[in-house]
């Protein structure tokens, strides 16, 4: 049978595709620097004798037809790209770039995936039409690497029915996967605000303009858009994580530097947000004397998964690893570039369970002590391929 067919291919590939993943996490690379991880996927496809070619600077696509006759086409994505993160984890194979970590789980989506292509390879036999696999760079900055793939035709000639991809999640036991239907990942912009006064003395304040105090008051102000000026049953989230005031103890500066982002799962509400946060942030300013300049870089739209094909690929995982091991998502206020594929085509977007509380692997994303449990990657690429192989009609 087929499960049974990939669960032992993927069980022999396991220790291949871990030593992947290690290599990838000893050698991370910032957003569109992924030269060498480019390289090494690049050299273990020809190893194969896969097809690819280099797409969006420094991604690659890669390409399986299998040999029956189909015009199926199904396209599985992963992202390459690592984080500015110091690694704190006191592993073999922790980082070798300083400041540089896959805290994201990227190098598992990207050794996951050559784990997909080797299966599929391996059984073209089984299966018609085309997979078509994306290494997509830069996913953690904007403009998106998703959006490159898109422009340079990834989606193109042929056109995926489906596009399909993962990413892993600590909150989650390893073992399971998650899925939801229709709006699943928040849209995402950047936020950045320049607070101009008069600075001076911190001891004679009726001297200045204090930009300290107007940014506070913005901060505060801005929290109305959530509580006051959203529709209570949107999800909407104004967050700052960066407040650069250069004084002193005793020194007030001219200019204090705010940076933050703003999400929801709204578009119309997302475009009248905007203008709310700029009145509420230049009125504040205003009001007390200063100045504020309020840019917003517009980035990732909310990620929508396909309700039919979601559906589909939740019962063909059920199939796979048993219905007590799939579950199903709750929204989610991160944001994905992926989301850029389920605007052109139908998509879907699960979560990989990683967590292994007995070994201690239960730290969130985007720190410096993340890690998984390595047993995910035996599940990761034989679930993907038999999901791919189901919706190209194979048995």
């Amino acid at each position: 049978m087929l499960k049974e067919e990939i669960q032992q291919r993927a069980k022999k590939l396991f220790n291949e595709v871990i030593a992947w993943r290690r290599h990838l996490h000893a050698h991370p690379e910032l957003s569109y620097r992924e030269f060498e991880t480019s390289a090494f996927i690049k050299s273990v496809l020809d190893g194969w004798g896969v097809c690819w070619q280099p797409i969006a600077h420094t991604g690659v696509l890669a390409v399986i037809t299998g040999d029956l006759a189909d015009d199926k086409v199904v396209a599985l994505r992963a992202d390459m790209d690592a984080l500015p993160i110091t690694e704190r984890n006191a592993v073999s194979y922790a980082s070798l770039n300083n400041g540089v970590m896959h805290a994201c789980g990227h190098d598992v989506h990207t050794s996951s995936l050559l784990g997909v292509v080797k299966i599929l390879d391996s059984l073209k036999h089984r299966f018609g039409g085309t997979v078509k696999f994306l290494f997509q760079p830069g996913e953690e900055r904007l403009p998106g690497g998703a959006t490159l793939m898109i422009k340079e035709g990834a989606l193109q000639d042929p056109v995926p029915g489906s596009v399909i991809g993962q990413h892993v999640m600590p909150a989650i036991e390893c073992g399971k996967v998650a899925f939801r239907k229709g709006k699943f990942m928040a849209s995402m912009d950047e936020l950045r605000l320049k607070v101009t006064g008069k600075g001076g003395h911190g001891a004679e304040p009726q001297n200045n303009i204090d930009p300290v105090v107007i940014a506070s008051h913005i901060i505060v102000a801005l929290q109305q858009v959530v509580s006051r000026r959203a529709n209570p049953f949107t999800p909407t989230v104004v967050s700052f994580g960066r407040f650069i005031a250069d004084g002193a103890i005793n020194i007030i500066p001219d200019v204090v530097e705010l940076e933050g982002t703003f999400r929801t799962f709204d578009e119309t509400w997302r475009e009248k947000a905007h203008n709310e946060m700029k009145k509420i942030a230049e009125g504040t300013a205003e009001s007390m004397g200063g100045k504020c300049e309020f840019i917003i870089h517009r980035g990732y739209p909310y990620l929508f998964n396909n309700e039919l094909l979601t559906g589909e690929l939740a019962g063909y995982a059920a199939e796979y690893l048993g219905p007590e091991n799939v579950v199903e998502a709750g929204q989610w206020m991160a944001a994905e570039d992926f989301a850029y594929y389920s605007h052109v085509a139908d998509s879907c977007f699960y979560q990989l369970g990683i967590r292994n509380e007995a070994q201690h692997i239960t730290s969130s994303l985007h720190t410096a002590t993340f890690n998984v449990d390595e047993n995910a990657l035996l599940l990761s690429t034989g679930l993907m391929s038999y999901m791919t192989l189901r919706r190209l009609g194979a048995k």
